[in-house]
C-alpha cells in the first residue's frame, strides 16, 4: 500500500484520510477540486500529481458545479467561472485534463471515482462542504485524501476546540506559523494521457455558460471585481506597492487601502501562504498589522466555523451574549425595518444606506462600515434572532465573499462573538454598540456617502 505521507514537500499535518479504502489499480488519479480553485500554490493539486507520478498514471482534475448551492447566485457563479476558466487554461498548459460538470459535485465525483486509483480533495469547513466530503468518502472504493490548502496552519493542529478570542488563538498559531509559511515548487505530471473520454462543461463563452446554469439570476455580476488568480495577484501587487504603508488607516471608509483579497481567498483563487509571503517580502512596517488580519483573525474564523455546528445561527453565540440580548429583546426600538426595506437601502440613516448600496453595487462593503451596518440591523429589527437572519441573508446574497467562514464570523462578531462585554445599554445589553456620531467623529463620513453615490 502506498504511504500517503511519503512526500515531504507536503506537510503531513495538512493530510487527512477521509475513508479506510486501500489503493487500487485504476486508470488514473483524480483531484476533486472544490474549495481551492487555482493551480498555483495548491498543495492538493501538487499532492495529486505526486501520487500520479508514483503510480505512473495520468491525473484528472474534477470540478462539479451545483445549481443549488445555498444562497449563491449569478454574482457568485460568474466570479467563480472567471476563475475556473483560468484554471482550465493553466491545466491545459500542464497537460492535465480538467473535467467540469454541471452536476452536484458529490454525485459527479462518485461516478468518476469508479475508474480512479486514488482521490485527493481540498479541505472544506462549512457544513455543506464537510457533508459532501463525508458522503463521497463513504461511497467510493478508493482512498480519499484531504489536503488543507486555504489556511496557513491546519485548523485542527492549531486547536482541538473552539477558541474564545484572537488572544487565545494567536499564541497557538504563532508557535506553528513559520513551519507552514512555505511555498513549494509544483511537480510536473509525467504521464498525461487518459484513455477515457469525458464531456466537460463549456467555459469558452462565460455569458452563455452562466445562462446555461439553472441558478438565481436576479443578482447581477459586478464590474468592480473579476475572478481568477491573475486578477488576485494584480490586486495584491497594487496593495503592496501603493496601499500597504497606509494600512493603519484601513478603518477609514474614505481611504482605499484594503487588499481586496477576501473574494479571491473565498473561492480559493489565491493562496493565503502566497499572500503572506509576498507581504513579508515587502518588509513594509505595516506588514504585521496586515498579517494579523490575514492569518490570526481569518484562521480564528475558520476555527469558529469548523468547531461550532451552529456557526450560522443565533444559537451558536456565546452564552453571555445570548443572555444579554434576551434580557433586552423587548426593549423599545425607535425604528423597525422590514427585510425588503433594508435590502433596498430604504432607512433613515444615509451612512447605513451608503454601506448597503456599496455592497449591492460592488459586491464588497468596506470592513468598518460592515461592522456599523451589522450593529444597526440589530437595533432596527424586532428581535436579535430576526436581526441575525437578516444579516446573514444580505451578506451571503450580495457579498462576493458571502457564505465564507469570515462572513459567518463577521456577523457573529456584531453579536458579541470574539468580543468582550461592554457597558450595558438598551437593546444591545452588554454587546458593543456603534452609532453615527462615532462615524462623524472619526471620519469624513459625508465623503464616503458621496463616493458611493457616484457609483450608481
Amino acid at each position: 500500500m502506498l504511504q500517503f505521507d511519503l512526500f515531504p514537500e507536503i506537510e503531513k499535518e495538512r493530510i487527512k484520510v477521509l475513508n479506510s479504502q486501500h489503493l487500487r489499480q485504476g486508470d488514473f488519479v483524480v483531484y476533486w477540486m472544490q474549495a481551492t480553485q487555482r493551480t498555483e500554490n495548491n498543495q492538493a493539486l501538487d499532492y495529486a500529481i505526486m501520487i500520479a507520478n508514483k503510480l505512473n498514471q495520468p491525473l484528472l482534475v474534477y470540478f462539479g458545479i451545483t445549481n443549488s448551492y445555498h444562497e449563491a447566485n449569478q454574482r457568485h457563479y460568474y466570479f467563480m467561472l472567471e476563475g475556473l476558466k483560468e484554471v482550465q487554461n493553466s491545466l491545459k498548459e500542464k497537460n492535465i485534463q480538467f473535467l467540469i460538470q454541471n452536476l452536484s459535485p458529490e454525485l459527479g465525483i462518485c461516478d468518476v471515482a469508479k475508474n480512479a486509483s486514488a482521490m485527493v480533495v481540498d479541505a472544506g469547513y462549512t457544513r455543506k462542504e464537510k457533508q459532501w466530503r463525508n458522503y463521497v468518502g463513504s461511497q467510493i472504493s478508493c482512498p480519499l485524501l484531504q489536503i488543507e490548502c486555504n489556511v496557513v496552519v491546519p485548523v485542527e493542529l492549531v486547536s482541538s476546540k473552539e477558541e474564545y478570542s484572537a488572544a487565545t488563538i494567536r499564541r497557538k498559531i504563532m508557535k506553528l506559523v513559520t513551519k507552514f509559511l512555505v511555498l513549494n515548487k509544483q511537480p510536473v505530471l509525467q504521464k498525461t494521457k487518459i484513455k477515457k473520454d469525458f464531456s466537460s462543461f463549456e467555459l469558452s463563452d462565460l455569458d452563455k455558460a452562466v445562462q446555461n446554469l439553472n441558478i438565481d439570476k436576479t443578482v447581477k455580476r459586478v464590474k468592480t471585481f473579476h475572478g481568477g488568480t491573475s486578477q488576485a495577484k494584480q490586486h495584491l501587487k497594487l496593495f503592496i506597492e501603493k496601499k500597504l504603508d497606509k494600512y493603519n488607516q484601513r478603518n477609514d471608509p474614505t481611504n482605499d487601502v484594503l487588499s481586496n483579497m477576501s473574494p479571491y481567498l473565498h473561492f480559493g483563487q489565491i493562496s493565503p501562504i502566497y499572500v503572506a509571503s509576498k507581504v513579508l517580502e515587502s518588509n513594509n512596517p505595516a506588514m504585521d498589522a496586515y498579517l494579523e488580519q490575514l492569518i490570526v483573525r481569518r484562521e480564528l474564523a475558520f476555527n469558529f466555523v469548523f468547531y461550532n455546528n451552529n456557526y450560522d445561527s443565533f444559537d451558536g453565540l456565546p452564552e453571555w451574549t445570548k443572555k444579554s440580548f434576551n434580557e433586552h429583546k423587548n426593549d423599545i426600538r425607535e425604528y423597525i425595518y422590514s427585510l425588503d426595506q433594508l435590502e433596498k437601502a430604504k432607512t433613515h440613516d444615509v451612512y447605513w444606506n451608503a454601506a448597503q448600496k456599496q455592497m449591492l453595487i460592488t459586491g464588497k462593503m468596506h470592513g468598518h462600515m460592515r461592522m456599523y451596518w451589522g450593529k444597526k440591523i440589530i437595533e432596527w429589527t424586532k428581535d436579535p434572532k430576526t436581526a441575525y437572519k437578516y444579516m446573514l441573508y444580505l451578506n451571503n446574497k450580495y457579498e462576493l465573499d458571502g457564505r465564507d467562514p469570515n462572513g459567518f464570523t463577521g456577523v457573529a462578531w456584531c453579536f458579541g462573538k470574539h468580543d468582550r462585554p461592554w457597558k450595558e445599554r438598551p437593546i444591545f445589553g452588554k454587546i458593543r454598540y456603534m452609532n453615527a456620531n462615532g462615524l462623524r467623529r472619526k471620519f469624513n463620513i459625508e465623503e464616503y456617502v458621496k463616493k458611493i453615490a457616484s457609483l450608481t
